[in-house]
């Protein structure tokens, strides 16, 4: 792995696979639509982007709001939200909300967060987006 921070790896290895693929279909059209996306940690990173949104999905535990808010203090946005196997965004979460469940819970927080927030707090998943929209024009 190349030295650099992880969005400059997830970038070259983006960049890599998408050529990879290129030059392996050459000639079929569908392949200039070939966007990859590699989210830098896991989806709960995206979750992090509004810690309020964390509140309507469990009315009765008013503190999480405030510890969640208090790990996303520590970074500079919610991509960078893993310090290993034990601090993955999942794992702070079940620390203190051990009921949450990702398919149920994490699809809850997320549509209360919104599209507009993810983008505008991960920075990663908003240029990811912006490629897509722009397939559009």
């Amino acid at each position: 792995m190349p030295l650099g921070d992880a969005a400059q790896r997830i970038a070259l290895l983006q960049n890599a696979m998408a050529d990879d693929i290129a030059a392996r279909l050459t000639g079929f059209p569908s392949v200039a639509q070939f966007i990859p996306y590699i989210q830098q940690h896991e989806f709960e990173a995206l979750l992090f982007s509004d810690p309020s949104a964390f509140a309507a999905a469990n009315p009765g535990e008013p503190s999480i709001v405030g510890r969640l808010t208090q790990i996303l203090a520590q970074f500079a946005n919610p991509e960078d939200i893993d310090n290993g196997p034990e601090t993955a965004p999942s794992k702070r979460i079940a620390a203190i909300w051990p009921a949450y469940q990702k398919p149920v819970d994490g699809l809850l927080v997320a549509q209360r967060i919104g599209l507009s927030a993810m983008r505008r707090e991960c920075p990663g998943f908003d240029r990811w987006v912006s490629r897509l929209e722009a397939l559009s024009s």
